[in-house]
């Protein structure tokens, strides 16, 4: 018997700016459930709302209504990179950990009524895998299925400098899945081309990439974005060296995140939806 997708609780910190309606808070409306605050009965004429309390001590003597919130919907999106070292192997397959997040998110924003798209790059935009802003749970199901099956090639992550231009203009939440093994540098100009967006950085990690089971001896390192293969004689002064890199390597990630006022989520091992959850609501 299939497992139920699970279901993702998120949230935004602003008030939600769409048209439509939803789960979500916002400013806008006249008839919603949520005390806003007072207006001119000329400029909001529902007179079922008339408050006479309000209305007596206005010193103009104007009638005063009570104006009331609408919940409203908001685009959500998956920015995901798809360069080689995605396809990294460990205790879980990165890339089936990429496809449970998209398919628990998709899944959860089809629930909440919000819409769902999906950006995927390497060198450049994968126009394949682009889905956009849609309502249909059958189009996020095709694509999760596409990704299971799939065996990333690309040099790069390059074309996430340009993966803003095939989200929505109105701001987002936005989750930039990757490994985030590239430059420094880079990572903050794809930060800094999403910030329009409510943006949530997910690092996708292995415990297992990081580390080297052996204490000492020969090791054949791979990049797995260049395809380029070394022998290394592994000793416990390099071992020492490589944690060291590792540990500066988190900080300056964490220092670029800091720099936009992101909290990352790091997700090592096996996608967990709850965790996500928690993301939201520590």
């Amino acid at each position: 018997m299939a497992q139920p997708t699970p279901e993702i609780h998120y949230r935004i910190g602003n008030a939600a700016l769409g048209h439509f309606p939803g789960h979500h808070r916002s400013r806008r409306g006249d008839s919603g459930f949520e005390f806003r605050g007072h207006a001119s009965l000329l400029d909001a004429p529902d007179p079922r709302r008339l408050d006479l309390h309000a209305s007596l001590r206005d010193p103009f003597g104007q009638w005063s209504v009570r104006v009331y919130s609408q919940r409203k919907s908001i685009p959500v999106a998956v920015v995901a990179d798809l360069s080689a070292s995605m396809g990294f192997e460990g205790a879980q397959r990165r890339l089936g950990v990429l496809a449970d997040f998209v398919d628990s998110l998709a899944w959860s924003a089809w629930r909440t009524g919000d819409s769902f798209g999906f950006v995927a790059c390497d060198e450049h935009v994968r126009s394949d895998l682009l889905l956009p802003p849609s309502r249909s749970r059958a189009a996020a199901g095709e694509l999760t299925r596409t990704l299971r099956s799939l065996q990333p090639g690309g040099r790069s992550a390059h074309g996430l400098r340009e993966a803003h231009r095939h989200l929505p203009p109105r701001r987002s939440l936005v989750f930039l899945l990757s490994d985030f093994h590239w430059p420094v540098d880079e990572v903050r100009a794809v930060l800094a081309s999403l910030a329009h967006h409510d943006l949530v950085p997910v690092l996708l990690w292995d415990p297992r990439e990081f580390s080297l089971a052996a204490p000492r001896g020969l090791a054949q390192v791979l990049d797995p974005e260049s395809g380029r293969q070394r022998l290394v004689w592994w000793r416990p002064a390099l071992r020492e060296q490589w944690q060291r890199h590792q540990a500066q390597r988190r900080e300056a990630l964490l220092q670029a995140f800091r720099a936009q006022r992101l909290n990352p989520l790091f997700i090592e091992g096996a996608f967990d939806a709850d965790a996500v959850t928690r993301h939201f609501h520590a």
